[in-house]
């Protein structure tokens, strides 16, 4: 296996981005001096410079690249949308990528952008919970970025990258608190995977304020499944398989997603919506108003999401501080909330 970049930046003493821009030809110049030092040590390491990565220091393509979990999911959409409105402003064409939520999927989608010189890449999905997942991506990006390509974030990837950041915790606690104010002392939360940093955030936050009212969720009341309508029907299918003595009375589902297919099964088992259980959803889909009972949920700005990272990552500028964008989010109480039935308060 050849020298690496990073090898030659730590044999020289400078940053990977000013071994790049000295030995691939950025358009952005290197004093001489450094230029000189980054070059000694290619020499003696025997590195040979990679002319793709040349190319694309030099002249970067009319494309920004963004990777979805799932481009057929509403939340997704919307944040396409917003991705390829602040793309088209800037004369920027966007291409896109479905990852389905996978780490490898997600790195090999990095490094056939990086191929393909995009201007920028923007990571929507979220960020994952295993360190080797981690690192995985870091690396991809971190190897696209030596080669003068921008990035940016949609939630938060770490302290190393430009990010627009949904207050996924406070709006699971604020929704939470907005349940317990109705009355409400039994709760079900559907969420999503463990291996989501988001699913787990937005836990975080259910389990904070439930926790200001003394309340611990019943065994088995947290439901991991996919942010899917088919997860949230299995979680409910689990839920309502007990007594009814021990069924909730709102069901907290962290994505509308699985919100609007709680409230499929519910109706198929013909539980009254939110007579005898209340449902709440996260995200605001363009949709979540229509379904029947309109759904209760947490509003998200997901096309400011998506425009947002697109400003962030075509702004950047090396050597400067990570910009670290924070959006609210707000509580919208429709139908598919009310008070517990009476037995319950």
């Amino acid at each position: 296996m050849g020298v690496t970049l990073s090898e030659v930046a730590r044999h020289a003493g400078v940053s990977l981005a000013t071994a790049s821009r000295a030995l691939n030809g950025s358009a952005r110049t290197v004093g001489e001096e450094l230029a000189a030092k980054v070059r000694a040590s290619a020499d003696a390491l025997g590195y040979l410079p990679n002319a793709p990565a040349q190319a694309l220091a030099r002249a970067a393509t009319a494309n920004v690249g963004v990777l979805l979990h799932d481009v057929a999911d509403p939340y997704f959409a919307a944040i396409a949308r917003g991705v390829s409105d602040a793309a088209g402003q800037a004369g920027l064409l966007p291409l896109v990528i479905n990852t389905d939520g996978e780490p490898e999927t997600q790195v090999r989608g990095i490094r056939m952008l990086h191929g393909q010189r995009v201007r920028a890449i923007v990571l929507a999905g979220s960020a994952h919970t295993d360190p080797a997942a981690v690192r995985a991506v870091d690396a991809a990006l971190a190897d696209y970025r030596a080669d003068g390509g921008r990035i940016a974030t949609v939630t938060d990837h770490g302290p190393g990258y430009d990010a627009v950041l949904p207050d996924n915790r406070g709006g699971a606690a604020d929704l939470t608190r907005a349940l317990l104010g109705l009355g409400h002392r039994e709760f079900a939360v559907i969420t999503g995977p463990e291996r989501l940093q988001v699913s787990m955030d937005r836990l975080a936050g259910v389990r904070e304020a439930l926790a200001e009212a003394g309340i611990e969720p019943a065994e088995g009341a947290v439901q991991h499944v996919e942010f899917t309508r088919a997860g949230g029907r299995e979680a409910v299918r689990r839920l309502l398989d007990r007594p009814q003595a021990e069924w909730p009375t709102a069901v907290l589902a962290l994505s509308d997603v699985c919100a609007i297919g709680a409230l499929g099964e519910l109706r198929s088992r013909g539980v009254d919506v939110p007579g005898r259980m209340s449902v709440a959803g996260f995200d605001d889909i363009p949709f979540a108003a229509d379904v029947a009972p309109a759904l209760s949920t947490v509003r998200m700005p997901l096309e400011r999401l998506g425009a947002g990272a697109v400003t962030l990552a075509l702004e950047s500028e090396g050597g400067r501080r990570c910009v670290r964008l924070a959006l609210p989010t707000q509580v919208v109480l429709r139908g598919s909330t009310g008070a517990p039935p009476a037995r319950a308060r």
